[in-house]
């Protein structure tokens, strides 16, 4: 065998194959490197004994000791169950059984002292353990694992006896042959500058550890490698980026320049000032511009958009705009083509619903050069749509595009690479960006336009409706519209929550006098559009929608946002949504609906949205309660397919990773260097599947 962590777990002593390959299906263990990769999910203390009358309903485990008083036997067929009393002299509490209970009768005996080991639950006035852990207590015999690690379990593997304790023990079996032969992986330097153990007393720690501070030196060591050779792999890939790809070089800028003196209808921000000058040092270097431009709702990041464009036009180029949605596609449309025709400059819109006419005569100009701006959709990706020199790509809601469909754009230039701006308007944590965009440059857009005023955001329960409708009724008549979003279409029998069709109807029947609009994503294109523009055009004051509003509909005269069974959507979303107001310089309003029980983590999401309206603060909260993969979409690609790192906590040690791979490759970016071989030999010796780098901690 080349490698001894690639054994197949069937040469494990003892395990048959059939729970081998069990354990391949259920969890993807099928080796000695994938089972000692297998991280405990938790410890339990099993270093303090606890007296009965000390427990309370805030310890989620204890641990006992004491004896046996009495044994029971309740209840026929399924719903028998064994109980027993167990007391140490200052309290007792229930234990009970429901499963093996004959097992269990001929294992505990009455006045016989154990150390006992579960969860108390409260019942009445008793605490009650179901299925406790129990040995029998030995004067003298030291316990051999103070903190006894857990690991995931399916249920199939516990019927198996693969169960926590199951998967330690097949650890314990092959750890002693596994500890020598791991190679340390990061240089003796960075283990004394950041205070690392060695990577085999990591391994060994993480499973079987002598105490917290064992634990945590074991965490702290195996989270920094991780996160390092993740920051190494992501900076060389920007390296490679940015030597090899080369850009047209975008120096020459006088549009740009008429364009600030004599048609920018508004001073720019600060923000907007710094983002510019850093994307024209990227695009007039040669090489091709990859940056990620975050800016919140309203930022002004359409206005950058066509700054950059200008950029690309000066230069006798073209530039694309891509949005997820016709809608959006329309609305950029719209507020860039009074500057472009202000200018001289060709601008046009190519969607799926575009007449085959107007597909052809957009084609043509492509070619020739004439049209120098295409916004879009993913329509801009087809074969057919050819440019006669495309220097720059700006994507729009980055998030909802994929690597692949970037890939197609950048292939429209033969000579080239053109310049990429991937642009969103949902705030990503520091952390997050850095790890899912660390191959990409960072621009941020911090600051909202003068004039702007924070959206004041308010929670209401149900029973406050009447108050809402009247808050509503007061806005209408100063000249305002509204918006009311549900979050579902029709009744959910699983769901006590509004749905749009029963708001609706309640709502036209508070404000009859009012015209209403209606807009849900199983409308067909054009009827929701027809909506849309009425609502734009103020012919109607109320738009009932679903989340179908959440992008791309840009209301100056919109003040109030009301969305109802506001805990039902995420942070990002309700934050999303919020934006859509605010566009004017009237006060605006968000209130946020929900009924009197709330989840703990809805409450915490109501909460942060009346509190703050800084997107990266809303992020940041949002990526502690959902995860880092579920805000960008990233869990099931394997992106984030972390090992022991969390991008929620372990924010600290990863900048420090990060700063430590940009020195080590700027120093050394062939990693040449005989101190470094430690990095140069993991990197060089990384598993792959299928071309997938498998970022194991395993050398």
């Amino acid at each position: 065998m080349s490698n001894f962590f690639d054994t197949p777990l069937s040469q494990v002593a003892g395990l048959q194959a059939a729970k081998a390959a069990l354990l391949a299906k259920e969890v993807n263990i099928f080796t000695y490197g994938d089972l000692l990769l297998y991280f405990p999910f938790r410890y339990e203390d099993r270093s303090k004994f606890y007296t009965v009358a000390e427990i309370t309903e805030d310890y989620p485990f204890v641990q006992l000791k004491g004896h046996i008083s009495s044994i029971s036997v309740l209840g026929e067929g399924e719903k028998r169950r064994m109980t027993a009393i167990f007391t140490d002299g200052t309290g007792d509490v229930e234990l009970v059984w429901f499963k093996g209970l004959d097992f269990v009768a001929n294992k505990i005996r009455k006045g016989v002292e154990y150390i006992l080991f579960g969860k108390p639950t409260l019942f009445g006035k008793r605490f009650n353990i179901a299925h406790p852990e129990m040995e029998v207590f030995i004067e003298g015999k030291v316990q051999e694992q103070l903190f006894m690690p857990l690991y995931n379990s399916t249920e199939r593997m516990k019927k198996r006896g693969l169960e926590s304790r199951g998967l330690s023990q097949l650890i314990k079996k092959i750890l002693p042959a596994a500890l020598p032969q791991l190679q340390e992986n990061l240089p003796l330097y960075l283990l004394d500058k950041y205070k690392l153990i060695g990577k085999a007393t990591a391994v060994q720690q993480i499973h079987f550890p002598q105490s917290p501070r064992h634990l945590h030196h074991a965490q702290r060591r195996l989270k920094f490698e991780e996160l390092f050779f993740v920051q190494i792999n992501l900076l060389q890939q920007q390296k490679v980026l940015k030597d090899k790809n080369l850009g047209l070089p975008l120096k020459n800028i006088p549009t740009l320049h008429k364009f600030y003196k004599e048609h920018l209808p508004f001073d720019l921000t600060n923000a907007q000032k710094r983002v510019i000058k850093e994307i024209y040092e990227d695009v007039k270097s040669g090489k091709q511009m990859n940056r990620l431009l975050q800016g919140d709702v309203g930022s002004g990041k359409t206005m950058v958009a066509f700054i950059c464009a200008l950029m690309a036009v000066d230069n006798e180029a073209q530039a694309c705009l891509m949005a997820p949605t016709e809608i959006l596609a329309e609305q950029h449309l719209n507020s860039l083509r009074p500057f472009a025709e202000k200018l001289g400059i060709t601008i046009e819109r190519l969607t799926g619903s575009s007449k085959v006419k107007e597909r052809r005569q957009i084609h043509e100009t492509l070619l020739s050069g004439e049209l120098k701006i295409l916004v879009g959709t993913h329509a801009l990706l087809e074969d057919v749509v050819q440019f006669k020199n495309l220097a720059l790509c700006i994507i729009d809601e980055q998030h909802r595009f994929g690597v692949a469909q970037r890939a197609k754009l950048w292939a429209k230039n033969a000579n080239f690479f053109p310049h990429v701006l991937v642009m969103t308007a949902t705030p990503i944590p520091r952390t997050l960006a850095m790890t899912v965009y660390g191959d990409l440059d960072v621009s941020v857009i911090d600051e909202l336009p003068v004039g702007r005023k924070p959206i004041k955001t308010v929670h209401k329960y149900d029973s406050a409706r009447l108050e809402v409708f009247g808050f509503m009724r007061k806005e209408i008549e100063k000249g305002r519209q509204i918006y009311l979003v549900y979050p579902l279409i029709e009744e959910s029998e699983a769901m006590d929550y509004k749905n749009l069709m029963d708001g609706y109807e309640s709502v036209a029947r508070a404000f009859p006098e009012y015209p209403i609009s209606i807009v849900h994503g199983q409308m067909k294109p054009a009827d929701k559009d027809f909506e849309m523009q009425r609502f734009m055009k103020a012919e109607t004051k109320i738009m009932v929608a679903t989340t179908v509003i959440e992008v791309g509909v840009n209301v100056p005269n919109a003040s109030v946002m009301v969305i109802e069974s506001a805990e039902r959507f995420g942070l990002s979303q309700l934050h999303q949504l919020r934006g859509r107001v605010g566009r004017g310089a009237e006060q605006s309003y968000c209130v946020l609906m929900t009924g009197f029980k709330l989840s703990k983590d809805s409450r915490i999401r109501i909460e942060t949205m009346v509190k703050t309206n800084n997107g990266f603060e809303i992020a940041d909260i949002d990526m502690k309660l959902r995860g880092p993969g579920d805000m960008t979409g990233t869990q099931q690609s394997g992106v984030l397919d972390f090992k022991i790192a969390d991008l929620g906590t372990d924010q600290a040690i990863l900048q420090e990773a990060r700063k430590c791979a940009a020195e080590i490759l700027e120093e050394d970016a062939a990693l040449e260097k005989p101190e470094n071989q430690p990095i140069q030999s993991y990197l060089a010796n990384r598993k792959t599947n299928n071309g997938k780098v498998t970022w194991s901690l395993i050398s």
